[in-house]
């Protein structure tokens, strides 16, 4: 039996579509069952539904043969025991640097030297800043990140951006991209080996899912226009 584990909140809204159009779906609603092992419409596949944060380590450890999992943890945490097989082109968003908006009046990048940044990604921070030479002081923080700035705890932060509209009503303005992020279908080392060909024909599935549910960017920016998102 083959095991994946799922990202709870917005990426498990995304996933389940492209896993149904691969023929896998569970046989209870996930977002309503506390359950947290589920079972599918395959015997052979069976759903974990965790923190999204908890993924990539299930997966490494071999208690989930695979997994979906952002790009920006796997970026955080190395993704080390496992390989990443495909790019679900779901739960889109990037990874920015915000500050407040009277700062950005003329900011310029590139004279950084030193700052102090807030964020829940100290590594990704720390190599982004360093590769640049630019010292980092960094506060790790788990939550509502846009309030460092607010109350001087940071000049900066680093944080995850989808349409923007908690920065600009928190004041805050994006200065600079680290990262375009997406949702990333992982698989443990050891299960791509015992058990390729399952694993194979189930990636197979998905990348023809992820074909036939791309919209077109004209498309969808029509379809989005007004939606508020």
């Amino acid at each position: 039996m083959l095991t994946v584990a799922l990202s709870k909140g917005r990426i498990l809204d995304e996933t389940l579509p492209l896993f149904a159009a691969a023929g896998i779906e569970p046989v209870e609603d996930p977002l309503a069952s506390r359950k947290l092992v589920i079972d599918t419409c395959r015997d052979d596949v069976r759903f974990l539904v965790i923190r999204p944060a908890d993924v990539a380590t299930y997966v490494q450890y071999g208690a989930a043969d695979a997994g979906v999992v952002g790009k920006d943890l796997l970026m955080e945490n190395g993704g080390e025991g496992l390989y990443e097989l495909l790019d679900l082109a779901i739960s889109r968003c990037r990874m920015v640097v915000a500050e407040p908006a009277e700062l950005a009046v003329g900011d310029d990048p590139s004279s950084w030297t030193r700052l102090r940044i807030a964020t829940k990604y100290p590594n990704i921070t720390r190599g982004h800043f360093a590769a640049k030479g630019v010292q980092t002081e960094i506060i790790k923080l788990y939550g509502s990140m846009e309030l460092a700035p607010l109350v001087k705890l940071s000049d900066r932060i680093v944080d995850l951006v989808d349409t923007g509209n908690t920065l600009r009503a928190n004041g805050l303005t994006e200065v600079e991209k680290i990262a375009d992020i997406t949702a990333r279908f992982v698989v443990n080392r050891a299960s791509m080996k015992v058990r390729s060909r399952a694993l194979g024909e189930l990636v197979d599935a998905l990348k023809r899912a992820v074909a036939g549910t791309a919209i077109p960017d004209e498309t969808a920016r029509a379809e989005g226009a007004g939606s508020g998102t």
